[in-house]
């Protein structure tokens, strides 16, 4: 691909579309394009952002879907929500781009716990299921949405009175209690049915029925074996992932597979398997290879905050002992911030009462002269707000509070100190 390729994330709020933009927002030849059907995280990183997007239950939906697919040259379509999956199947021969989603068949079967036990239910890891409420005679027993994302409404059924109280049994998968460890299996299988990778993860801590703490663990023949089946059985393409839990007798049982990748796929990506890129070349028609490291690696994610502001500068003073540099060396979180600025096109000046050879301590620290656009070195007795020429649009960082006060009394410009310049860089790429 020599061009730029430009995928459309929808919607791009979901912790799978957040773990697609940072897969996909350094390659080269990828153009990413956000939507979503409200406002969500996805306006923090998307650089191209669609919010508001009709929904896909609106008449005008796929009408406005290709008009954005021709506005923004859409070549490809990453679904990241079960649902949206369902629906783009259906009416592929309405939009005007591919669609990464192997069929409607296989969208509607894993949309539906259901329906995939049934689908597998002749072998012996599918676990075991109860049509009726009649036909539980022992518990404790599980109880989860026939149609739902994660762990998110599903529940221990410890007696006989919890069961007749569910209200909507119908809407509901009763099967046998898992009660050992869970893993998720990150997976890819290519337009030729080969599955090229399966890399198992332990699901160690979940919070909202996302795995936000998993360790990389072997591919057991047995587990390899259950993967081969899965993608077999739902003719799979592209990438995807399934769960398994042990039983009572540590044995494996299928819990549920999806045909959309996941948001802890960081975890193998991290080892070099980027599951999103190799969807794009799959579905354009490119045969790829897949060679992970080989070395065990942990994930543990937590919320992380992005920020707009509502502040214009263009030219930005900064402090060197204790900002830039930390406990003596380059501080590498103020340098990403430098460059950041550098690249938005601001100016950046170095102020600084620094007691040694400035040059060569820049050199030092390997840090280039030419990053500033003016080095002021001035004297420790003297003032720096002297220096700061600029009344408007100007920002003056500074770890030290009695050098921000004097700068903020003097000039009543915004001042900053390093633990605040993460609310001023702009994630959106």
């Amino acid at each position: 691909m020599n061009k730029k390729t430009n995928i459309l994330v929808f919607p791009c709020g979901a912790e799978s579309a957040l773990e697609i933009h940072l897969a996909l927002k350094d390659v080269m030849n990828i153009r990413l394009v956000g939507a979503s059907g409200r406002v969500d995280h996805g306006r923090m990183i998307y650089k191209n952002y669609y919010g508001n997007f009709p929904n896909i239950k609106d008449e005008n939906f796929l009408s406005a879907l290709n008009q954005l697919i021709e506005r923004e040259e859409i070549d490809l379509i990453l679904p990241t929500h079960d649902s949206v999956l369902v629906h783009l199947a259906k009416n592929q021969d309405q939009i005007k781009t591919k669609v990464a989603v192997p069929g409607l068949w296989q969208a509607e079967v894993c949309r539906s716990k259901k329906k995939l036990y049934k689908l597998f239910s002749s072998y012996s890891f599918n676990p075991k299921v109860y049509e009726k409420i009649q036909d539980v005679t022992s518990f404790p027993i599980y109880a989860k949405l026939d149609e739902g994302q994660g762990s998110k409404g599903a529940f221990i059924v410890e007696d006989q009175k919890t069961l007749e109280s569910i209200e909507d049994p119908e809407n509901y998968v009763l099967m046998e209690l898992l009660p050992g460890e869970e893993f998720t299996i990150d997976c890819f299988t290519n337009r030729h049915g080969e599955v090229l990778f399966m890399g198992p993860r332990k699901r160690q801590r979940v919070f909202d029925g996302i795995a936000v703490q998993a360790t990389s663990v072997p591919l057991t023949p047995e587990i390899k074996e259950i993967g081969e089946i899965v993608s077999k059985e739902l003719k799979i393409r592209g990438s995807w992932y399934f769960q398994l839990k042990r039983d009572v007798n540590g044995e494996l049982k299928f819990l549920e597979a999806s045909v959309k990748i996941a948001g802890s796929g960081n975890l193998y990506r991290g080892l070099g398997v980027n599951f999103p890129l190799l969807m794009i070349y799959d579905y354009l028609g490119f045969d790829v290879k897949v060679i992970p490291n080989d070395y065990k690696i942990e994930v543990d994610r937590a919320l992380f905050s992005r920020y707009t502001v509502d502040l214009e500068y263009d030219t930005l003073y900064v402090d060197f002992d204790d900002t830039i540099t930390k406990d003596g060396k380059v501080n590498p979180n103020v340098i990403m911030f430098l460059y950041h600025q550098k690249n938005k096109g601001r100016t950046l000046k170095l102020i600084t009462k620094h007691r040694y050879d400035l040059d060569q301590t820049l050199e030092d620290l390997s840090i280039s002269k030419n990053l500033f656009d003016q080095v002021i070195h001035i004297d420790m007795e003297d003032e720096k707000y002297k220096y700061i020429t600029e009344r408007e649009k100007v920002i003056f960082i500074d770890n030290a509070f009695e050098e921000r006060r004097k700068v903020k009394d003097e000039l009543g410009i915004p001042v900053f100190d390093v633990d605040a310049l993460g609310t001023l860089i702009d994630w959106k790429e």
